[in-house]
């Protein structure tokens, strides 16, 4: 049965498979998530990121992890917040599910995720959160893998948020 936990750490020195980029669409790096994977990857990162053609919102793309811990990181790109009425909802579901879909096609066994959009792109983040909650969930409930999936906190507050999500009922969006 897969499991889910919470963390509160730098996503970077994570010992997982596989660890979730919050990336822009260019997956050339940035600030935030982004720029601390890349700055912790090392320059090989970005010379595979160069050679995906970037992203879309809503999708994702694996690469390898390089000199991170984890073997892979899977990029993938979550809505801006334009208020709610734009299908931001259903795109940040999407992230997860396309980054879930990635690891277990790629035999991945535990997956580590940030919390996509609720930094510079806005995302209301108790909504942000109980969208990731809810959507993996969903995919563990009748797949293998991965094995383990993980929230990855930057905050104290987050890591609360998390923990009341989980808390909740899982019919709850």
């Amino acid at each position: 049965m897969p499991t889910i936990d919470i963390v509160q750490a730098d996503i970077t020195t994570l010992a997982v498979d596989a660890i979730v980029n919050a990336a822009n669409s260019s997956l050339l790096g940035g600030g935030g998530v982004d720029g601390a994977i890349h700055r912790a990857a090392g320059p090989d990162l970005l010379a595979e990121c160069r050679t995906l053609g970037g992203c879309p919102t809503g999708e994702a793309r694996l690469t390898g992890g390089y000199r991170l811990p984890a073997r892979f990181v899977i990029h993938t790109v979550g809505p801006v917040w334009h208020g709610g009425n734009r299908g931001e909802d259903a795109l940040l579901a999407a992230c997860y599910r396309r980054s879930l879909e990635l690891a277990a096609a790629h035999r991945v066994t535990s997956i580590a995720f940030p919390a996509i959009s609720t930094g510079v792109y806005r995302f209301p983040p108790e909504r942000a959160c109980r969208i990731a909650v809810r959507e993996v969930r969903t995919f563990l409930a009748d797949r293998p893998l991965p094995e383990k999936v993980v929230f990855c906190c930057f905050s104290a507050e987050d890591l609360s948020r998390y923990e009341q999500a989980l808390a909740e009922s899982p019919d709850q969006p």
